[in-house]
Order: C-alpha cells, then structure tokens, then sequence
C-alpha cells in the first residue's frame, strides 16, 4: 500500500529524476535544483550525490553521448519500464493503454510522441498530478509504482556492474518508493 502523503511529500524528487532521466540539456544539472529538493536526511540523498559527482567530471556533450549510449542502444538499461517485463507486444500494449488513460484520468495530458511507460513520463507524473481526497489514487498510484519497481530493478542492477552513474540516480529513486510505502504490521497471534 502506498503512503499517498508521503509521496506527496516527494513530489519533487520525481521531478527533479525525470529531468535527469531526460536527453541532459545544460540546466540539468543546475546545483540551485539539487539543492530546492535534497538534504542529507533525504533518502536518495547519498545517492544523488554521488551521481552528480560522476556527471560533473563530464562535459555536457560527453554526458549527451553518455546518456545516448546508456538509455539507447541498451535494451538492458531502456527507459520504457514495460519492454522487459511484459512478456507479448498485446500485453505490453494493453499496459501502455491503461497507463495513458490513468493519466489522463488524473489530468496529465500525454504527449502524442511518447509511451505511456517512459520512465520521465511517469515520474511526471507523479510530480505532477493530483491525488488528495480521490478515491481512485491508491491503486492507480500503486499499479505506477510497482510499473516503476519492476521496471528499474533490472536496470539499477545493470548499470551497477557496469559502474554507470546512472545506478546511483536509479537506486536513489528506489529508496524514495520504499519510504512511500505502507509496512504491514505483523499479525501475532495467541496460542
């Protein structure tokens, strides 16, 4: 179960990772929006950093290519969260079309362009949409979520042994999902 108030409390870290999930463009990487989002109690907060630190050493067209040749040409490491997870093209269209009409439904407008499983996409999502008091959000927030988990799970654990800094940024989103997450408390029983 998702903590729909504590992931409104993250609304914008999942903007802030769609930006850095997007083709890198020279505001990216602008110190002021780390800073707007993050502090060192923040649970992506080690992991961001050490992401930045990464992509600081790189020249904005070097990061380009990088993020071309990370997202890319590697099906390993695709931003579209269902490519690998769903098992035939209908069941993975199926998904894309439930993804764009929850959006919607929510009131993000898709663009034409895009898949509704992009990963950016759906951190905007989430960023962007509105949850308060509608009754549907719990399981529609959850379904994105659980999109989003199984999506990335793979790919952080790519990325890390190829020791990208992109696992960082990954891992980071991840451990933000676990604080939005409700923990069942154990049922004890008396004998």
């Amino acid at each position: 179960m998702i903590d729909l108030h504590m992931l409104n409390t993250y609304k914008d870290t999942f903007g802030y990772m769609s930006q850095q999930l997007s083709f890198p463009e020279k505001l990216t990487f602008h110190p002021k929006t780390f800073e707007e989002v993050f502090d060192e109690t923040h649970p992506a907060y080690p992991h961001v950093v050490a992401y930045r630190e990464a992509m600081y050493e790189k020249s904005l067209s070097e990061i380009q290519a990088f993020y071309t040749d990370t997202f890319d040409f590697n099906e390993k490491a695709t931003l579209y969260m269902t490519y690998n997870q769903l098992d035939t093209q209908k069941e993975r269209g199926q998904m894309l079309a439930k993804l764009k009409v929850l959006y919607e439904m929510f009131g993000l407008e898709m663009p034409a362009s895009e898949l509704s499983d992009y990963l950016p996409l759906m951190l905007e999502f989430l960023y962007a949409a509105r949850f308060d008091g509608d009754t549907r959000a719990q399981e529609n927030v959850q379904l994105v979520i659980m999109i989003i988990e199984d999506g990335t799970y793979a790919m952080m654990k790519h990325l890390e042994s190829e020791r990208n800094p992109y696992a960082h940024l990954i891992r980071g989103l991840r451990e933000t999902f676990k604080r939005c997450i409700v923990q069942d408390k154990e049922v004890t029983h008396h004998v």
